[in-house]
């Protein structure tokens, strides 16, 4: 097949190389001239996600995955496209669909008779058939379910594993009609392998749920279940360490038995997915309270963090306090709705002098982020760790001379590793 991915992003590229690894014809479009050229060059333009450096070099040098910033002219020789472009969220949870909106606009114009057309982007419910669909129509002048398919298809990945999850995970698919679900079906099966997960009843491979809607809410409820069980763990970590009470044994005990799966308790809840989606949901359903009361328990937790170095530092005004930790999660080198933000504010807001450190980030990087940069090993009073990065687990006093309280957000370090230090980890008395 020819196909088209638009977006060539953390989740696009590793889709279009995906595609071209299967034996298709894929062009990439993308708005960012120089990530086209870097894709053109079989230069992956972001680095850690597994095997996508190999992967790209291959197709590209195979002549199957050509990059371009004229999605126009792109889709007007395809038969399949697949839409990853993001969605942005401001802080009220309000979506911007400013990017969509003029990539659709865009693939309108070169959609042609007998194409298949599949949002991958997480979106709220109704979006596929409420805005996707009229706004392709007239800028074709084609006829959904009659000239073209249109569907949804959520993306069910995780940025540094991206392969891998296209293999274990179902593919959900959506259609505005029989008809688009059934082509939707035909084209995943030809451009994704899946691992054998005899756990399914239903098997691996792809799902028609029946519905946009229903793929649309689908990938909402996944997400939105983690946060509203981290908002629990969290919630239940606060009363724990005010009852003298270790969560973490609470947690274990709990999970042993196979109708609880609590998630774990932390410091912050960042990143693309699980702080976002809660409020595309909440777009459509205002009604949901439970929803809302886990999102604002997660959000109050890294001034809940400060709050446990002032309860035994004492007062904060011009402390040298040092936070480990950009990263929204360890091993990634992304800071979307990182914790560590309102970990520093919070900081700020008690008088503290504040650093960050990051193994991730050059000291340049943490700069334009708006922080000053830290060195392990300068003298602090006190620390609060955000992410849980492999090199964090081992650190021991020497990386933090004179610190008299450490926070640990989350569960990773060796309290016996700082014997002059206060180490307060959340939800362990």
């Amino acid at each position: 097949m020819k196909i088209t991915t638009v977006g060539l992003g953390k989740i696009g590229l590793p889709l279009a190389v995906q595609f071209a690894a299967m034996g298709h014809e894929v062009q990439g479009a993308d708005v960012n001239p120089s990530t086209v050229q870097l894709v053109n060059a079989g230069t992956e333009p972001f680095p850690g996600e597994d095997h996508l450096a190999e992967k790209l070099a291959q197709v590209v040098s195979e002549g199957r995955l050509v990059a371009t910033t004229d999605t126009t002219q792109a889709v007007s020789q395809s038969e399949a496209v697949v839409v990853v472009v993001p969605l942005f969220v401001d802080g009220d949870g309000v979506p911007d669909f400013g990017w969509m909106d003029s990539a659709t606009r865009d693939i309108a114009k070169g959609l042609r008779p007998g194409t298949l057309v599949a949002f991958e982007t997480t979106l709220p419910v109704g979006t596929t058939r409420s805005r996707w669909k009229p706004m392709l129509e007239e800028g074709s002048g084609l006829t959904e379910g009659v000239d073209f398919h249109l569907v949804f298809s959520p993306e069910r990945v995780l940025t540094g594993r991206v392969f891998a999850d296209l293999r274990k995970y179902p593919k959900l698919v959506g259609g505005l009609s029989p008809a688009g679900a059934k082509a939707a079906v035909a084209f995943y099966e030809a451009v994704l392998d899946f691992d054998d997960r005899p756990d399914l009843e239903r098997g691996n491979g792809v799902w028609d749920l029946g519905s946009a809607e229903a793929a649309e809410m689908a990938k909402l409820a996944e997400t939105t279940y983690r946060d509203v069980n981290i908002g629990l763990a969290n919630q239940f970590a606060v009363y724990a360490q005010k009852a003298g009470i270790d969560v973490y044994q609470v947690i274990e005990a709990s999970n042993s038995q196979p109708y609880s799966h609590i998630h774990r308790p932390g410091i912050a809840v960042g990143g693309h997915c699980i702080p976002v989606y809660p409020r595309l949901y909440l777009w459509n359903d205002n009604d949901a309270t439970v929803v809302r009361a886990a999102r604002e328990a997660n959000a109050a937790m890294p001034a809940y963090a400060v709050g446990l170095a002032r309860g035994s530092f004492g007062d904060l005004t011009g402390a040298r306090v040092a936070v480990l930790g950009a990263s929204y999660r360890g091993g990634v080198k992304e800071t979307a709705f990182s914790g560590v933000f309102g970990t520093v504010q919070a900081l700020l807001d008690e008088g503290a002098t504040v650093t960050v450190h990051d193994p991730m980030y050059s000291d340049e990087e943490l700069a334009a982020l708006g922080f000053v940069p830290h060195e392990l090993g300068s003298a602090v009073d006190a620390a609060v760790l955000h992410t849980d990065h492999f090199e964090y687990r081992t650190l021991t006093a020497d990386a933090l001379p004179g610190a008299r309280v450490i926070v640990d957000g989350r569960n990773i370090l060796d309290s016996a590793a700082f014997p002059d230090a206060d180490v307060l980890t959340i939800g362990r008395a």
